[in-house]
C-alpha cells in the first residue's frame, strides 16, 4: 500500500507565491525520484479552536496562512531512496534565507495508509 509524507507550514501571506512557485519546483524533484502525486494547498476554512488547533500547532501568526501538504509514494522503501536522492539533488540546494517560510516551525510526519476510500 501508498505512503504518505505530510506537513502543515506557516507561511507569511507576502511569502504565498513565492512558496509556491518554490513548491512547484519541489513537487519536480519528488516525482523525478518515485513519488507518485504531490499535493499543496492553502488554507481556506480553518477555525481556530479553544484549546488547539492548526494554527498554535506551528505557532502561526496573524501575518501568515497555513499550508497542508503531501506527498503519495508507492512504499516506504521508494520514499526512503526518493528522500535521499531529493536532499542530494543540486536542485534542492537552497540557503535558509531563500526559504519563503520559517521551516523551524513545519511539522511534518510520515505515514501508512490504513483505510483508502478510492
Amino acid at each position: 500500500m501508498n505512503y504518505i509524507d505530510g506537513c502543515i507550514i506557516p507561511v507569511k501571506h507576502a511569502n504565498k507565491d513565492a512558496y509556491f512557485a518554490m513548491a512547484s519546483k519541489m513537487k519536480d524533484l519528488f516525482l523525478k525520484y518515485g513519488a507518485l502525486r504531490v499535493v499543496e494547498t492553502w488554507q481556506d476554512n480553518v477555525p481556530h479552536g479553544k484549546v488547539t488547533d492548526l494554527y498554535r500547532a506551528v505557532a502561526a501568526t496573524e501575518d501568515e496562512g497555513l499550508v497542508f501538504s503531501w506527498i503519495e509514494w508507492p512504499n516506504k522503501e521508494v520514499r526512503d531512496i526518493g528522500f535521499e536522492k531529493v536532499f542530494a539533488d543540486e536542485g534542492m540546494q537552497m540557503n535558509g534565507d531563500s526559504q519563503p517560510f520559517d521551516g523551524k516551525r513545519m511539522i511534518f510526519g510520515s505515514f501508512n495508509i490504513m483505510i483508502d476510500g478510492s
